[in-house]
């Protein structure tokens, strides 16, 4: 596997003997920036996908997604393309997805701890004191070394959860493509609520809750079952369109 960084974008790309299996490409939320999902993009090049982390701002719409996801694919990125997005991020791959004929097209969306479509931001998070920086380690991550790495990060930006959600993003977004859902039962700054209500209201939605999870689901203490239940959802999506399980468990 090959990984290279600047300070505008990441990329990951499977081992050279493995033929790549699709494109994602991850849009970061408040605060954070492409390499801080490095471990999600290194577990997912290792199953065979490429995975761009681009750099959006949560005020960007879908023509400025659009073309960071182009310069970071290329012309002809190998399909699925799925935007995996997290908080403000996990809205503008919603949105994104939901424009006519977008250019890469987009097959499938992953969204992780969707930030909250209310107007109102996170309580408690405010101002860069001690306590509001641990407020907000503890509502990101309960992942030790995530928070170590956020802690030590001069490129994360403390206290990006209590900016307030663009109000752009705060509309509907209803796109017709397979949607995975994944959000913590424990989320602090979205209500779990919100997700399952946008999970009924999604035409071809599944919903993840993460037990005991908080707001960064996939940088949060289960990252690994997180990035696995990606990568069967990914699965599912080449195979048929997600409508059918390849493995079903049973009790005997």
């Amino acid at each position: 596997m090959t990984a290279t960084s600047s300070p505008v974008r990441a990329d990951w790309r499977p081992p050279a003997a493995i033929k790549p299996r699709g494109t994602l490409l991850v849009l970061p939320g408040r605060g954070e920036h492409p390499l801080l999902y490095e471990r999600f993009g290194r577990r997912l090049a290792f199953d065979g996908y490429v995975v761009h982390a681009v750099p959006v701002r949560p005020k960007d719409g879908p023509a400025e997604v659009l073309a960071a996801a182009r310069a970071a694919a290329g012309r002809d990125p190998v399909a699925p393309v799925v935007l995996v997005g997290s908080d403000t991020g996990a809205l503008q791959a919603l949105h994104t997805a939901a424009e006519r004929d977008p250019a890469p097209r987009v097959d499938g969306v992953v969204a992780a701890g969707a930030a909250p479509t209310g107007s109102g931001a996170a309580q408690g998070l405010e101002g860069d004191s001690d306590a509001a920086w641990e407020a907000e380690l503890a509502a990101r991550t309960s992942c030790p070394t995530h928070r170590a790495r956020l802690s030590g990060d001069e490129a994360f930006v403390r206290g990006g959860l209590a900016d307030p959600v663009p109000e752009a993003l705060r509309a509907e977004a209803a796109p017709a493509v397979p949607v995975l859902l994944l959000h913590g039962d424990a989320d602090p700054v979205t209500p779990v609520e919100e997700a399952r209500a946008r999970a009924r209201r999604l035409p071809r939605a599944e919903l993840g809750v993460v037990r005991g999870g908080v707001h960064d689901a996939l940088n949060d203490i289960t990252h690994r079952t997180t990035a696995a239940a990606v990568v069967l959802w990914l699965e599912r999506l080449r195979a048929d369109g997600v409508e059918r399980p390849i493995v079903t468990l049973t009790g005997a």
